[in-house]
């Protein structure tokens, strides 16, 4: 697993979204989602985040054959290298759960969702 610096984490901590990507039979596909969705369930220093699920078909039918997965969250709120905006890349594994700790978790906050993407990181790094 890969730890999340501190740049990275304030990143997520004021992006307003973020994207997802995975790649199946018909190519790169990808999803966007709430950053408070995702600051609302949390994610652990050793890189390990957690992303309700309310649709996310292909997402997901797409982890069943190659569970890789692109995180990406950018925002203008943190200074970069050449001025305002910065980002943070996450590479790793996702899969979806539909019971167990993180489940529960996620129904609490989402009672809407029918799954949790549990993502755990390979790679984290900055981006701009």
């Amino acid at each position: 697993m890969a730890e999340i610096n501190e740049v990275c984490r304030e990143v997520v901590e004021k992006a307003e979204w973020a994207a997802i990507a995975t790649a199946g039979p018909d190519g790169p596909h990808v999803v966007g989602t709430w950053g408070d969705y995702i600051r609302t369930l949390g994610y652990s220093d050793d890189g390990v985040f957690r992303v309700p699920v309310g649709g996310m078909a292909r997402l997901e039918s797409n982890l069943a054959s190659d569970a890789r997965v692109e995180m990406m969250w950018g925002t203008r709120a943190v200074t970069g290298v050449t001025g305002s905006g910065k980002g943070c890349l996450v590479r790793g594994r996702g899969e979806i759960q539909t019971t167990g700790d993180h489940m529960d978790a996620t129904r609490a906050s989402f009672p809407w969702a029918r799954g949790v993407l549990v993502v755990t990181a390979d790679e984290v790094g900055e981006l701009l």
